[in-house]
Parts: structure tokens; sequence; C-alpha cells
């Protein structure tokens, strides 16, 4: 029987998984927060929606762009130093956006933010498998989701109360506590990684060329949630860009698999192909619905923007309380049955949204949104965990930066669709409260649908209660 001190984590792996997570709370929080200050910049600078969006869409494409270097960096450089560096550009760039003096200033400063943190959510998850081994990625990775969980719970009710009684600069502002505090604990208190191979060399192509399929998918896609759907020229130019940019990857990869950021044998592993996979459909049926359920709330109920956060909160609660309940199963019976209990939970939080209308009690939405929360929780944490088992530590880095450009891409194509689904709904309609309903419930219907299909990858994912069982076996038998 396992003992109480094997269950428990080193003390100095607990301090160095929070001092990883603080530098990511800022950026989780930072990309709740701008969105919902849109409106706001479009006054101040007297500039078009089409112009302000791109602080944000120029953040997200920023990110694209830095998360295939990170694992060179990570190979030539001490980890920690790219982590700290990582961090201080950020919480400039976050003051530089902050004092912007114009539009253009401001979006020049956000794709500065955007590059940075697409070097941070990377750097986080590489360091924190590489020192904490198989036996605890479970426990650990339940750690590493705390931003993430963070993000969508304050995110929403801290700017929405920046906006609305003070001034949106402070949403960036705002960073700037977080990042002294992460700089000084990263400086001081986080251990050195050291380079793996200080004679990397750049692959420069291959950098090159998974940025720009990155940008051309998350720029296409969110052209057919802000356009006329997947019907918009701009939208379909982008996305085959994206797809001959990734045949031309393949090939490249085959023809140079030593020297590519992202080998093609990594999908040897089967763990590895079900999570890519898992990300995929869970970054469009969980993380699109992220994005439908706070429009449901503002467009349907007539919500602000700050009681919507504050709607918003059961969701957020029900991932905290799943969160270290979840990194112990990992742990214990593996990814698979996790992730299939998870969905079927995450069903019973989402269903019912097909029949939730204006006059829907809270009290009974937010008791759904926390059994969601609970189900959403246990998805994407084992499947992200599962995506390292049995990889060496060379394959660490390039791990994480496949499973961040798929859910990078997987989650703009969500809620590129699901929004595209309520519009589309909408223009075979009359404009109304009812209609607009019946559009909210068939973008929930293929959101529950698509979180089904996850059932079809997570039987590959790693089940140990299995493997244990055969492991006792062939000893029995010897």
């Amino acid at each position: 029987m396992t003992t109480k001190m094997e269950e428990k984590l080193p003390k100095e792996l607990i301090r160095m998984a929070l001092i990883l997570v603080l530098g990511a709370v800022a950026p989780m929080l930072d990309t709740t927060m701008v969105n919902i200050a849109v409106n706001q910049f479009a006054y101040d600078f007297h500039s078009s929606l089409d112009t302000i969006q791109w602080v944000i869409t120029g953040y997200v494409l920023a990110t694209a762009i830095a998360v295939p270097f990170s694992g060179w960096l990570i190979n030539r450089f001490d980890g920690k130093h790219i982590y700290l560096a990582a961090e201080l550009l950020f919480l400039i760039s976050s003051i530089l956006s902050g004092i912007s003096w114009s539009i253009e200033s401001l979006i020049a400063f956000r794709l500065i933010q955007g590059f940075s943190a697409g070097l941070i959510i990377p750097l986080l998850t590489t360091l924190l498998v590489k020192a904490a081994g198989q036996e605890n990625m479970g426990k650990l990775m339940s750690i590493v989701g705390l931003p993430i969980i963070l993000g969508p719970i304050l995110g929403p009710v801290i700017g929405g109360g920046i906006v609305e009684y003070f001034s949106w600069r402070w949403i960036f502002f705002v960073n700037i506590p977080f990042g002294v505090i992460a700089l000084y604990f990263i400086h001081k208190k986080l251990p050195s990684f050291p380079a793996a191979n200080k004679q990397a060399k750049l692959d420069g192509f291959g950098n090159i060329l998974l940025g720009a399929l990155s940008v051309s998918y998350i720029y296409g896609i969110t052209q057919a949630a802000s356009g006329s759907g997947f019907g918009n020229a701009k939208a379909i130019a982008f996305i085959i860009i994206g797809v001959i940019l990734t045949v031309v990857y393949v090939i490249y990869a085959f023809l140079k698999p030593k020297k590519v950021v992202v080998p093609l044998n990594l999908f040897k592993y089967r763990s590895f192909s079900a999570s890519i996979i898992s990300l995929v459909l869970a970054g469009i049926g969980t993380n699109g619905a992220m994005l439908l359920l706070p429009l449901f709330f503002q467009n349907i109920r007539n919500d602000s923007v700050v009681l919507t956060g504050l709607s918003l909160i059961p969701q957020g609660l029900g991932m905290l309380v799943a969160r270290p309940v979840i990194g112990k199963m990992i742990d214990k019976i593996g990814a698979k049955i996790v992730v299939m209990i998870a969905i079927v939970i995450t069903l019973i939080g989402t269903i019912p949204f097909l029949w939730f209308t204006q006059n829907t009690n809270y009290g009974v939405m937010a008791v759904v949104l926390f059994i969601r929360g609970m189900g959403v929780g246990g998805i994407t944490i084992p499947i992200m965990t599962d995506s390292y088992t049995g990889l060496s530590k060379n394959q660490i880095p390039q791990a994480s930066i496949a499973t961040r450009i798929i859910q990078n891409i997987g989650g703009a194509f969500g809620s590129a669709l699901l929004a595209t689904i309520v519009a589309q709904q909408m223009n075979h309609l009359e404009p109304s409260l009812s209609n607009l309903t019946s559009a909210y419930h068939a973008a929930f219907l293929v959101s529950s649908a698509l979180t089904l299909v996850m059932f079809i990858p997570s039987l590959f994912l790693t089940n140990k209660v299995t493997r244990k069982a055969k492991i006792l076996t062939i000893n029995n038998k010897s």
C-alpha cells in the first residue's frame, strides 16, 4: 500500500512549481482582461473596431510565432535565465501598453507582450516536466493548471471592474505587482536548468514554418469568426495557406528529422498522438464554449460585464475543486479513465444549456456551471500530462511546442466555429430574443457533440490500472 509519505511531493518541487506558476499568472489574466476593454480602446483612440481588433489579434499571432522558438532557447541556454528574460519582457511591454499614446503604439507593444507570453507558457510546462519526472507529473501538472483556471475566473471580474471604475490603462498596470514579485522569486528561488545542448543550432526554416502555419490558421479562423463564417474568402485563403505550410513542414521534417523543432517521430508514441487529437477536440468542444458562456449571459440575460464574470465563478470553482483530485488520479490510474469520467461530467454540465433561457434561475445555472468546471478541469490536464508519457528529456521541449501550437489553433477554431454557428443561425431567422436563444442552443449542441467525440482518442491514452494488472500477472507467473 502506498504510504502518505510516498504520495507527498518534495517541498522543493512544490516550491519550484509555484514560482513557475506565479510567472504565468499575469499573462493568463491579461488575456481575459483585455478582451473586455475593446470598446474603451475604440472610444479613447477614435479608431474603428477593425483596427482595435488588432490589439487582441496581434497578441495572439505574436504568441503563436514565439512558441516554436522556446524549444531552441531552452536547449541552448539555462532555462531559468530564459524564463526570467521572458517575464521581464512581459512586464516592460505591459507598462508600455499602459502608457500607449496611440492605437498604433498599443498594437506594437501588445505584439511584444504576446511574444513574451508565447515563451512563458511552453517554458513553464517544459521546465516543470523536466523537474518532475514521470511519477509526479500528474500532481505537478495540476499545479500548472492554476493560472489557466485563474484567468477565466478572475480576468473578467477584475477587467470589468477596472473598465467600469478606472481607466483601461490599469488593465496593463495591474500586471506590474505580479511581474515584480514573479521576477524576485524566479531570480532568488528558482533553481537553474542547465542547457541540454549549448551547441544547439536554431532551425530557422522550421521555426518560421511552424510560426507561419500557426499564424495562418489562427488569423484565418479569427477572420471566419468576425466575418461571414467559414465562407469568408480571406478566412478560406489563410486556412488554405496554413494547410500548405503544414504539408511543407511535414516534408521538411521527414527530410531533416534531427534538425526540426517538432520531429515526426513524436507521433510514434501512442499517448502523444492521442493527446494531440484530444487537444484539438478539447479546444473546439470545451474551450469554444468558454467564449460562448459569457456571451450567453450578456446577450441573452442582458448581464453587465462584471455580473457576467461573477456568474461564471462557479465554473472556475469547480475547476479548482477538481484540480488536486485530478492530479492524484492521473498518477495512480493514468489519463484514460480520468478523461473519460471528465467528459461525462462536462456533458452533464453543458447539455442543460440547450434549454437555459433568459429566465432560468441563477442558482440552477451556478450548480450546472460548477459541475461543468469539474469536468473541464479533468480534461486538459490529463491530456497534457499524457502527451509526455514515455518521452526522453530531449523530447520534452519538442512536445511542449507541439501541444501549445495545437492548443492555440484548437482554441481559436473552437471559438470561431461556435460564434459562426450562432451568426449563421441568426442569418435565417428574425432578430428576436427567442431566436437568438435558439442560436446559442444550437452552438451548445455542437459543443456537446464534439466533447462526446473526444471519447475516441481518449481510448488510446495511458491506462495505468491495466498496466499494473499486467505486471502483477507476469510477476505471479514468474
